[in-house]
């Protein structure tokens, strides 16, 4: 229950909505025990009034002459004389139910309930309309018949007035101490909600690059899984925003060097003087120039597009080996003007277990980019033709899914599997001329794809010892499975 409704939630009134409505809830309910316990206090003293006076018309019943005898003297009259608010009635009977003295209508016990000759019982009843409250007995008399039956009846007025004083006496205060008590509440709210508030000041007095961990240790120990999460959050950002520094920083380098000579190409073409060769030259200078710009921007733009897809883009059931087959095609025009031996090696699309929960695009962007990676820097000649082998190894009872890809090249030095990387970084001693962001988007992608890498040398001990790039998928038969379900739901729409 919700005594204050908000728009917005608030942390504040949520916790005032839940001491404030028990609170208010219990307090009708205080009111009607403090009424039954009032109304219990309130009778007792009244009822040990009656029950002595039971007892005292008992003692005046008395055998003679083998008859049933009750005389009341005027003392014992002035027990029974009604007050200024109650009426005070009386009835004795005979051993066979005639009314010896006292009031003919007054309410006899149930006829089930047993005498019990000397034990003063009380009960609720009604006479003329009115309540009353009746205390009875029976005195046992050595003549043949039922005890005789004492009763003494009192109406309640002077029971209710007084429960009624009790009840003023107790809620009176109430009335005083409720609206008192939430006011505490709110006071106790606000001084403990206060150290939120000197945390958002802090937060908001913070220049827009302080990303430095906020102090945990002024905090309640409520706050501080918040206040370790965010500063995780900011680690994590600041470390993102450096990354994202560098990452511009070494793409404005790598930029800079294309465009510059093409600049100076095109300044050079413009010189006086300049024949067609040299005009040829240069406008050649400008095509491989360009080109290499456009595979850095290309480049950027694939590690880019791999980094901010994450969890968010949809997957799907992915044939591995067809995907790899498919790159090694489109791949091949390029490897034969290089003069090398491009060839897909493994199980077969279509096999057991060549089939795991992903992207098509980005996976075969990763065959792709490890292709091109190896046609980058595997020599080759019409005498010496590099090789370059792609492979899917498919384990269906182990749920491992492998992508390979080596070549008879001159291999990574386990010093550099590690750098290899980071974005732009080329291996020492290669003047290959790339983008050094094949190997990032590779990680990235196969990242996404819960894929691991591991890079060792094609042919070891031999001379050159060739690199083989391998990336192991873990088969997620759950996921598998939902994707194609997925797959088969959007195809039946």
């Amino acid at each position: 229950m919700k005594l204050f409704q908000r728009e917005q939630r608030s942390l504040f009134g949520e916790i005032l909505d839940w001491m404030l409505t028990p609170l208010l809830l219990l307090w009708p309910v205080s009111l009607a025990l403090t009424w039954l316990v009032a109304q219990n206090i309130a009778g007792k003293p009244f009822d040990r009034a009656l029950e002595y006076n039971a007892q005292a018309l008992a003692q005046l019943v008395t055998a003679q002459n083998h008859r049933v005898s009750f005389n009341l003297p005027q003392p014992a009259r002035e027990l029974l004389r009604a007050d200024d608010s109650d009426q005070v009635y009386y009835q004795v009977l005979g051993t066979h139910g005639e009314v010896l003295s006292g009031e003919r209508d007054l309410p006899l016990p149930p006829e089930d309930e047993r005498p019990a000759p000397g034990e003063v019982r009380l009960r609720d009843d009604e006479m003329r309309g009115l309540e009353v409250r009746i205390a009875y007995t029976w005195v046992k008399l050595d003549l043949p018949g039922v005890p005789t039956l004492v009763q003494v009846a009192e109406t309640r007025e002077k029971r209710s007035v007084l429960a009624t004083e009790i009840i003023k006496g107790v809620m009176l205060p109430q009335f005083v101490i409720l609206p008192l008590a939430v006011l505490l509440v709110w006071l106790a709210l606000v001084r403990g909600i206060k150290p939120l508030s000197q945390l958002e000041e802090r937060i908001r007095a913070r220049k827009p690059d302080d990303l430095s961990p906020l102090e945990d240790k002024t905090v309640p120990l409520e706050v501080a899984p918040l206040v370790a999460s965010v500063n995780d959050l900011l680690t994590r950002l600041k470390d993102s925003i450096a990354t994202q520094k560098r990452f511009l920083a070494d793409a404005a380098h790598q930029l800079k060097t294309p465009l510059a000579g093409l600049r100076m190409q095109a300044d050079m073409a413009q010189r006086e003087g300049f024949n067609a060769q040299e005009l040829k030259q240069s406008l050649q200078q400008i095509g491989r120039a360009s080109m290499r710009a456009t595979h850095t921007v290309n480049q950027l733009l694939a590690l880019a597009r791999a980094e901010s897809s994450g969890q968010s883009l949809a997957r799907q059931p992915c044939d591995l080996a067809r995907l790899t087959m498919e790159a090694v095609q489109d791949s091949v025009p390029r490897a034969m003007d290089r003069q090398m031996d491009l060839g897909y090696d493994g199980a077969q699309p279509g096999a057991p277990g060549v089939e795991l929960a992903g992207n098509p695009t980005l996976l075969k962007e990763m065959v792709r980019n490890l292709l091109d990676n190896a046609i980058n820097y595997t020599p080759s000649s019409a005498q010496h033709p590099g090789v370059i082998t792609a492979r899917v190894l498919a384990d269906p009872f182990g749920h491992v899914l492998i992508l390979q890809v080596e070549d008879s090249g001159p291999g990574i030095p386990a010093a550099e599997r590690e750098l290899v990387f980071q974005p732009f970084y080329r291996a020492l001693g290669t003047n290959v001329d790339g983008s050094g962001l094949g190997l990032p988007i590779v990680q990235e992608i196969a990242r996404q794809h819960d894929g691991q890498i591991t890079l060792e040398d094609a042919r070891p001990g031999q001379v050159p010892p060739g690199a083989r790039i391998s990336v192991r998928f873990v088969v997620d038969e759950a996921a598998l499975a939902a994707s194609r379900q997925a797959a088969l739901t959007g195809d039946g729409h």
